[in-house]
């Protein structure tokens, strides 16, 4: 019994040691389980990525990217002017091709045949790719990725896309259709200078493209494809954001009209630039803009489009040349040697000095074209600043409606120094307010601008935003007082104060006069220029929408009315005659300005005008700066063409005929430029169609010879 006693105590005994095993060994079990999820947890949530690409690093693996839809650009009417049409690029596979190549495969006929040699059969029938292309791309035997041919229209791979549904087409392995995108404008040349263009990798060059790139570009996709241990290819895709589209405030139809006007005015009389900007004077929108000299936006790296600039002699080129007399003739003693012979060389045609040109001196050509005069370049307005003179002074209360002035011709703006002639030598006699706008009469406007001060006077210029930037949405825009093209108040002296009162001596932008012109006919409401009217997505939605702004109040509705009925009569009856249409009620302003060097007989002669007269609902600026005329300033360059426009455009926009009154009979009288007496111009320069740097225009004493401005 004692024996029995005692191996039941030692029994005990080892199942307690037994327990105490199994509990340190279940304890180290849940320790190493807790470490190893702690470790899972730690990898899935921290290294996971990394440990993915290791994973994928080791497989074989390629990624591509899926193409956004660049928006496209729409008239307000909804009609595409820019879109991006799709093309695609024929890749292959020759790691598949290969791996496949020698399986069996049926023809249509049926045929028995491999797979490779289907393969190449279609790359040859469908893409017409030669045995020497398909075997160069095959050699890469580990590649998933070679491009055989790019951007290829619908409709070459349509057809193989039909043999693709077909038995024997749906055996062809190793062959796809990526998608891009390539930028068309389906009007060539039309508003080129306001679209821009697109360069490589959807870069906006120039234009609405370049100031709206962001917008209009999206987000690419990508695809991401790898092979399986049993060569299984696995994809997996993100789709692109495709990008908004701009519908603008252009009018295709003013558009068509105003450059067909200009190039009628291009082959009939010619000039060195032609620009017209058309306007809603009641919202700041640019209806069109154009410039004589245009690319098409599809091709606009071709040299096609400098010629002009160096043909008939532009570009500085000569093509006289003196021979010298040659030694031998003899000549008999104390006689005078022969003459020089001169020999007119024939001129190169402008491909011909083109193919002379730098690479740098080319693409200076090409920005030339590519510029848009409009916003970028800047030129004395001549009188077509008149009436913004008249109407500070009228704001003000510092003249009045029917106030007289006298006129002989010329008029003393500093004591001790030569008069300034007026454009009529004879003088006009007593003229009014108005007078001095329908006649233009330069001694009237510098006593209307002496009454004022140069502290008025320059207080309406910045409230018209003359001299700075009007921000309308183009890049390029010049600020004419930062280039030292424009007095500040402190330079506007006696003379500069004269001269500037009937637009000379300071240089503005055609955007800046036009909007500011457009305050003077609404009843004084200063709206920001603006091409963009909304921003929509793909599906139609609306992302922004610009809603006319007034910036500023300019002037009253009072004084907006006199001017309005001021440059009613001048285009009656005053120096706007040959813009003047019957039935319809036109106002506007002409303007010449004399270009730097005074006295070089070449000017810039402009015409800004609106219609109707009662509720305007278009402002139409012209500008034809040296036109091909032997006496430019007498021309009437920008109202003829003005007129032509307007006789189109009018009926267009439903304006209806209203004007019964009939042409008086009276002459139209035309007006000079009259050079800066005593004075100098701000200093700095522009490119073609402006002023250049500060020439002083004439000395202390010196005799003005014609008047500014028309």
């Amino acid at each position: 019994m004692a024996g029995q006693g005692k191996k039941r105590k030692g029994k005990k005994k080892f199942l307690h040691r037994m327990k105490i095993k199994l509990t340190v060994m279940c304890a180290v079990v849940l320790v190493g389980f807790i470490v190893v999820l702690s470790r899972l947890v730690y990898i899935e949530q921290v290294k996971g990525a990394d440990y993915e690409k290791r994973v994928l690093s080791q497989q074989r693996y390629d990624s591509l990217t899926i193409p956004y839809r660049r928006g496209d650009i729409l008239d307000r009417n909804g009609l595409e002017l820019a879109t991006s049409t799709k093309v695609y690029n024929l890749i292959i596979e020759p790691k598949i091709i290969i791996s496949e190549g020698d399986k069996k495969a049926k023809t249509e006929a049926g045929d028995e045949t491999t797979k490779k040699a289907l393969i190449i059969a279609a790359l040859k029938n469908y893409f017409g790719l030669t045995d020497e292309e398909i075997n160069a791309a095959l050699a890469d035997e580990k590649s998933l990725y070679k491009v055989m041919a790019k951007k290829l229209p619908y409709e070459t791979v349509q057809p193989f896309n039909e043999y693709l549904k077909t038995k024997e087409g749906a055996q062809i392995v190793g062959i796809w259709l990526e998608d891009e995108y390539q930028r068309y404008y389906p009007y060539s040349t039309l508003a080129c200078q306001t679209l821009g263009f697109t360069a490589s990798g959807n870069a906006g060059i120039s234009g609405l493209e370049q100031f709206y790139n962001e917008d209009l570009n999206g987000v690419e996709g990508r695809q991401y494809g790898y092979l399986t241990s049993d060569q299984t290819l696995q994809r997996t895709t993100k789709e692109p954001i495709n990008g908004y589209s701009v519908v603008t405030t252009l009018d295709t139809n003013i558009q068509l009209i105003i450059e067909k006007k200009i190039a009628e005015f291009m082959t009939t009389t010619g000039a060195k630039n032609v620009s017209v900007l058309a306007m809603d004077p009641n919202n700041g929108e640019i209806l069109a803009m154009a410039n004589s000299y245009t690319f098409d936006c599809n091709q606009p790296y071709n040299e096609e489009h400098i010629y002009y600039q160096f043909e008939n002699g532009a570009g500085g080129y000569s093509y006289e040349r003196i021979l010298a007399a040659p030694s031998d003739v003899p000549t008999e003693e104390g006689a005078a040697p022969p003459e020089p012979v001169t020999t007119v060389l024939s001129a190169p045609t402008g491909a011909e000095l083109v193919a002379q040109l730098t690479e740098e001196e080319r693409l200076d050509a090409l920005n030339k074209v590519w510029r848009n005069y409009i916003v970028s370049d800047s030129f004395e307005p001549g009188s077509t600043f008149k009436p913004f003179t008249v109407a500070a002074g009228l704001e003000e209360d510092i003249i009045h409606d029917g106030e007289r002035y006298q006129c002989n011709g010329h008029y003393t703006v500093v004591e001790g120094l030569k008069p300034v002639n007026c454009h009529l030598l004879s003088g006009h006699g007593e003229v009014t307010v108005e007078g001095a706008i329908m006649q233009s009469c330069n001694c009237a406007l510098m006593q209307i601008v002496q009454k004022e001060g140069a502290s008025v006077f320059y207080k309406y210029e910045t409230m018209f935003g003359f001299g700075g930037k009007t921000y309308v949405d183009l890049p390029g825009e010049v600020n004419t007082t930062a280039a030292g093209l424009f007095f500040t108040e402190d330079k506007l002296n006696p003379m500069e104060l004269a001269t500037s009162s009937f637009g000379q001596g300071q240089n503005i932008t055609m955007i800046q006069l036009s909007s500011a012109f457009c305050s003077l006919i609404n009843g004084g409401n200063y709206y920001a220029p603006h091409v963009m009217k909304q921003l929509v997505n793909e599906d139609g939605d609306v992302i922004t929408n610009h809603e006319p702004t007034i910036v500023r109040r300019t002037i009253s509705e009072q004084t907006s009315s006199l001017l309005k009925d001021y440059m009613y009569h001048t285009v009656e009856s005053g120096t706007g005659k040959r813009v003047r249409i019957d039935g319809y009620t036109i106002g506007g302003k002409t303007g010449t300005a004399e270009k730097l060097p005074r006295g070089n007989e070449k000017y810039v002669i402009s015409f800004i005008g609106f219609a109707p007269v009662e509720k305007p609902k278009i402002v139409l600026y012209v500008v034809v700066d040296e036109p091909k005329e032997a006496d430019q300033s007498h021309s009437g360059a920008s109202s003829l063409l003005a007129h032509d426009i307007f006789a189109e455009v009018l009926p267009y926009m439903n304006v209806f005929q209203s004007n019964t009154s009939v042409d008086d009979g009276s002459p139209v009288v035309d007006e000079n430029a009259t050079p800066v007496q005593s004075s100098e111009d701000p200093e700095g320069g522009t490119e073609s169609g402006t002023q250049e740097p500060g020439t002083e225009a004439g000395a202390a004493g010196d005799t003005t010879e014609a008047g500014s401005g028309e």
